[in-house]
């Protein structure tokens, strides 16, 4: 059985789809703090059609802190394998709030560790990033390039790697760290996409632009082919089944670091423009200066998923924009849907 933290999340969610598909039973962890109750609806509809051969997929809504419950889900369930998305993820907020980010990203992490050691779980897959890489000094970036994070969010994930590794040693955990870059798309089958309360994400902010709400475009004069930043955008589906792949090298062997990315590069104008032909309109746009602390450049080199899991990306981005957009339609029904349970009970509060 396997255990997917922050399941209820964009990442999480479709790993927890592709794992039900290759025929594992999943429990999700996840306390909602950024995922949603009604895509672990949608994950159970699924896992009950027939075509999936009726997958065993429970939740449990706890926090990875909550020592009592780890120990009892570690206790009622045979735990064989750790996917461990729960994090927050926000940049910029983690230079507001480092607090935030080292409670929930270390300490919760470190709880969850304890909770594997004590409960005799030895398989790991952690989701890490690019972010860890810092400035690249190089490109594409392999996983010797030197890790210098320039933010919070990036050292609470350096963190945990390192974290990860002396566990290992000591307690004979075996783990797959995945560098993540760029992630976009949806499910193809309309089961879970991105839903994020504050989106900071590319494409789905092209996707939400219209004359009411531009797309604001930061920095026109990097030194790239067009003068907007570059960056490795992979599927999420892709993405997620590289986590299945994980689980299924380490069955039999050690551990490993891997970088998930396409090893190719998009600029901004190229998505913005990619996303424009999609979606078959002119989409409204503001030239706004540079974001501190952006990379010009952000490719990964992708060899090593390859060699090691078989991993390699295989969906188009003109399919990626198709399914993100798709699922934006889908968004707009769940959010009025989730809205209206929030109305009735504030008005049962209030009564």
């Amino acid at each position: 059985m396997i255990l997917i933290t922050g399941g209820a999340g964009y990442i999480g969610s479709h790993c927890a789809i592709d794992f039900i598909k290759q025929g594992y039973d999943v429990i999700i962890l996840d306390n909602l703090s950024t995922g949603h109750m009604e895509i672990i609806e949608r994950l159970k509809e699924f896992s009950s059609k027939e075509e999936v051969n009726g997958n065993f997929i429970d939740f449990i809504n706890a926090d990875i802190r909550d020592t009592y419950a780890l120990n009892v889900l570690f206790n009622t369930y045979k735990i064989d394998c750790v996917i461990h998305f729960a994090a927050n993820s926000l940049v910029n907020e983690s230079v507001i709030d480092p607090k935030k980010y080292y409670n929930n990203n270390v300490t919760g992490s470190i709880s969850l560790l304890n909770a594997m050691v004590e409960n005799n779980v030895k398989k790991i897959v952690f989701s890490s990033t690019c972010a860890t890489y810092g400035e690249p000094e190089y490109v594409p970036i392999d996983e010797k390039h030197p890790q210098k994070p320039v933010n919070p969010y990036g050292n609470t994930k350096l963190a945990m790697e390192f974290a990860i590794k002396d566990y290992a040693k000591a307690y004979g955990l075996k783990y797959a760290i995945f560098r993540y870059f760029n992630v976009i798309g949806a499910d193809k089958d309309g089961v879970s996409g991105e839903w994020h309360d504050i989106e900071t994400h590319l494409v789905p902010n092209i996707l939400k632009a219209d004359e009411s709400k531009v797309f604001k475009l930061f920095g026109d004069d990097y030194d790239t082919k067009d003068g907007t930043c570059v960056r490795d955008y992979i599927d999420v589906c892709d993405l997620a089944h590289a986590h299945t792949l994980a689980y299924e090298y380490l069955k039999e062997n050690t551990s490993t670091i891997i970088n998930l990315g396409t090893g190719d590069g998009q600029s901004v104008k190229e998505i913005f423009s990619a996303v424009e032909k999609t979606l078959e309109k002119e989409i409204p746009l503001e030239n706004h200066p540079r974001r501190e602390g952006d990379p010009a450049k952000l490719i990964a080199n992708p060899e090593l998923a390859n060699t090691v899991i078989g991993w390699k990306s295989q969906t188009p981005l003109e399919n990626s924009i198709k399914n993100a957009n798709e699922w934006e339609k889908i968004l707009k029904i769940l959010q009025n849907k989730e809205n209206k349970v929030q109305e009735n009970f504030s008005r049962k509060a209030i009564l």
